[in-house]
């Protein structure tokens, strides 16, 4: 089973608050859905440029998906 990791996109000056803030959102929504993900966080990729992610399993993906519309995904090998 393949994990994929969802990814939400922020740019320019606030991207790194927007980000943080966009990952309270995240952890709200899985603890409201009783979802079983524990890998979550922002990540720089530079210095206008952040994203906030969650990773899933990919059986669980489309519902997460319909729900919170992430920016791309990838598959995650973390």
């Amino acid at each position: 089973m393949r994990n994929l990791k969802l990814i939400w996109d922020f740019r320019g000056p606030a991207a790194e608050k927007t980000a943080e803030h966009h990952l309270i959102h995240l952890k709200q929504y899985v603890s409201m859905n009783n979802l079983n993900i524990n890998i979550f966080g922002t990540e720089s990729l530079n210095e206008m440029h952040h994203i906030a992610f969650l990773v899933c399993a990919e059986k669980n993906m489309p519902p997460i998906r319909d729900a919170l519309k992430p920016h791309r995904g990838q598959v995650y090998t973390g």
